[in-house]
């Protein structure tokens, strides 16, 4: 026999509910006002159970940063070596947008409280740094024994972290409209021109990676197709030096 009655609607984890109760507290009285003791009072739960989730007031703010370096850092140690370097740290950087897409109303009004709080900026920093070292540490072993192998590594993670930061940062001004994931290819786009391993034919050639026109150059036709021949085990700089002598006779 069904029951006219509803079920009660479940709680949500403890977890989720130190968050929102958090969240709700930063925003009626601000982030310095707020107190652990008024955040675990709202939820409804003892000071025990908020440190066995988030060691610090701070930490309240960025739930999901662990878990996402953590996965980060085992995509990163699972890719191979048929795995091209620059392409698979911009599919990890991918993976911290779809975090922030995941929730976008949480994204922007974390954004703003961090743009009111001088200690949470500092915080950001230091999660953004984590990031940062997991995909230079995964370059600088794919670039062993190359010539200025960790100066390359750290550059391009850099490079990629900067891309992320642009898109996702212009995302959250718009409050989380528009295509954050598009934003982001489009940025990352120019890290992998760079950067990236040009992609080989099956006739052993490499196909340029779509760019645009150099300083003072006029752009080139939809129709235009620059085939680079090189060796396979050439360095990369060897092929970017051919590649700018070759784009120069064009």
């Amino acid at each position: 026999m069904s029951s006219s009655s509803a079920a009660p609607a479940a709680k949500p984890p403890m977890r989720d509910a130190l968050v929102a109760a958090a969240f709700r507290l930063f925003s009626e009285h601000g982030y310095e006002q707020t107190t652990v003791d008024d955040i675990v009072a709202l939820a409804g739960v003892g000071r025990r159970s908020f440190f066995r989730y988030f060691p610090a007031k701070e930490d309240v703010v960025f739930p999901d940063h662990e878990r996402c370096l953590a996965d980060m850092t085992a995509f990163l140690a699972a890719g191979g070596e048929e795995c091209e370097p620059v392409r698979r740290v911009c599919d990890s950087a991918r993976m911290v947008l779809h975090m922030y897409a995941e929730n976008p109303a949480f994204s922007v009004q974390r954004y703003r409280l961090t743009r009111k709080v001088a200690g949470l900026r500092a915080s950001e920093l230091s999660v953004v740094w984590r990031y940062e070292r997991a995909m230079a540490g995964y370059l600088r072993g794919r670039f062993t024994g190359h010539p200025d192998g960790t100066l390359r590594a750290d550059v391009i993670a850099a490079a990629v972290v900067a891309a992320h930061n642009n898109a996702l940062r212009s995302w959250l001004r718009s409050d989380g409209r528009g295509d954050a994931v598009a934003a982001l290819d489009h940025a990352l786009g120019y890290v992998q021109r760079e950067f990236g391993r040009p992609q080989e034919t099956a006739a052993g050639r490499t196909t340029v990676w779509p760019g645009s026109a150099p300083d003072g150059g006029d752009a080139p036709h939809p129709d235009d197709v620059l085939v680079l021949v090189t060796r396979r085990d050439a360095p990369l700089w060897r092929v970017v030096q051919e590649l700018e002598t070759a784009t120069r006779r064009a």
